[in-house]
């Protein structure tokens, strides 16, 4: 078992690489470009749904208020009729990228201590560069991209948008079970 104080460098580190990682695939490559096509008339969209003042937070429409309501004809209804729509509302005002770049750097560092949590009880110290990878990389793996699939299985969110998602995260797993392999104590 290694020390788990011994393990803050390869964590970081492997922080540090997987953000540039991710700011390299999200603005300079195309990989992600059409993942949200544009709707159809947004702008008539906009105005019909800020006439309803909808605070920011996810929304389920139609959504059944009971499991009696959810069995009725009528809510059967409204399903058959549609849209069925399942969306997130963001707060107006500017798109400013601090605040997702720090949660998510921050998201990095808590998928690195995870793995470095697996790691530091499954190896010894001086263990070496594949048996660390071979435990670090699928809990990166698992933390970067398992946990989306299940917006496909249940929201019908575009799988090919998962599948990138889920590439990308074998990316981020490998970078990340690389700086821990180098820097395994």
């Amino acid at each position: 078992m290694t020390g788990f104080s011994a393990l803050c460098l390869p964590t970081l580190l492997s922080a540090v690489v997987v953000f540039l990682a991710s700011s390299l695939i999200h603005m300079v490559l195309p990989w992600h470009k059409n993942d949200y096509p544009m709707m159809p008339n947004q702008d008539a969209i906009m105005d019909a749904l800020r006439a309803f003042s909808i605070p920011a937070g996810d929304y389920l429409v139609p959504r059944a208020s009971s499991r009696a309501e959810f069995r009725s004809p009528q809510f059967a209804e409204k399903l058959k009729k549609g849209p069925a729509v399942l969306m997130t509302v963001m707060p107006p005002g500017s798109m400013s990228m601090g605040r997702n770049l720090s949660l998510w750097f921050v998201y990095t560092i808590v998928v690195g201590l995870l793995a470095a949590y697996v790691a530091a009880r499954a190896l010894p110290v001086g263990a070496g560069f594949w048996p660390v990878a071979h435990i670090v990389g699928p809990v990166a793996f698992t933390g970067y991209a398992v946990a989306l699939w299940q917006m496909s299985i249940w929201y019908w969110r575009g799988w090919s948008h998962t599948f990138k998602a889920t590439a990308d995260g074998i990316i981020y797993a490998v970078l990340t079970a690389a700086m821990f392999g180098w820097l395994w104590p």
